[in-house]
């Protein structure tokens, strides 16, 4: 399966414009180094000019389906907004209408791609945390995984009531994954909330696991119990609205607004779990 690029190549276009019209050759470099990122000097974008070549040099050393990059690229551009809006409110900055519509242009571009700028952090909304998973599910070879959280993108807006069933599935097989990595075999007759408990009691994630001396322990315990609960709403919802079974003929379909919160739900059980036994394999290499 082809992995989708995160930030577009406009998005990425718009914001080497923006750094060629508005900044020095030297604040590019402290603005990308200071997210850890370093320019491949071997390569020769033939674009014309020092400022924007330099920028292609920093997103030619990238690869924008993984995530890790991303997250860095990201946090060059949030300091390109921050000193932009800084530069707006300073009154002897010239030229203000044009940067302030240069920056409404900027995050209008991270719309499109589905990022959010809230607290001067760009978010990802569900359809690119959806792509995060996929991208993940993919370095852990569960190829199934990503093919499901490609479809339930694409279901949450079209057919909330498929969203809700292919939420529930999301989050089954990637317990299950989880499960056949860490070497177990007996779960497929498991229902939802057990295997995820199943799966959060392999990774020591039970409130349980957690010791009372532990800093924050007793709202730790609390998270952790909530996040197991989503399991319990993801059933409920599926079996009152989700595809799988058969429904009466005067059924009504879920709003999108909730087909979008049970989607969030399952990204974010899926997210930590996924990133948690990530983090476990990295230990154990």
């Amino acid at each position: 399966m082809s992995r989708r690029e995160l930030i577009g190549r406009k998005t990425r276009i718009e914001f080497r414009e923006f750094l060629v019209r508005w900044t020095t050759l030297r604040e590019i470099e402290n603005e990308f180094s200071g997210a850890g990122l370093e320019p491949d000097g071997s390569h020769d974008p033939q674009l014309g000019g020092q400022r924007r070549e330099f920028v292609e040099q920093h997103y030619h050393a990238l690869d924008f389906t993984d995530p890790a990059h991303v997250e860095r690229v990201l946090s060059v551009y949030e300091a390109i907004l921050a000193d932009c809006e800084r530069n707006l409110t300073n009154p002897q900055t010239r030229n203000s209408g044009t940067l302030k519509q240069e920056h409404e242009k900027l995050l209008s571009c991270l719309r499109r791609d589905g990022y959010e700028l809230r607290d001067g952090r760009l978010r990802a909304r569900d359809n690119v945390l959806l792509q995060h998973l996929s991208t993940r599910a993919e370095t852990l070879d569960a190829a199934y995984l990503a093919t499901q959280v490609d479809r339930l993108a694409e279901a949450v807006e079209q057919d909330p009531d498929l969203a809700i069933g292919q939420a529930k599935e999301l989050v089954e097989t990637c317990c299950k994954t989880i499960l056949a990595a860490s070497g177990e075999s007996d779960y497929d007759r498991l229902d939802l909330v057990r295997l995820v408990r199943r799966t959060m009691k392999r990774m020591q994630l039970l409130p349980d696991d957690i010791p009372e001396r532990a800093r924050g322990a007793k709202t730790v315990k609390a998270l952790l119990g909530n996040l197991a609960m989503i399991s319990q709403g993801m059933a409920e919802l599926r079996n009152l609205y989700g595809t799988g079974h058969g429904k009466h003929a005067s059924h009504k379909r879920l709003p999108i607004r909730h087909a979008r919160l049970a989607v969030g739900a399952a990204t974010t059980l899926t997210a930590f779990l996924f990133e948690t036994h990530s983090q476990r394999v990295s230990r154990e290499q």
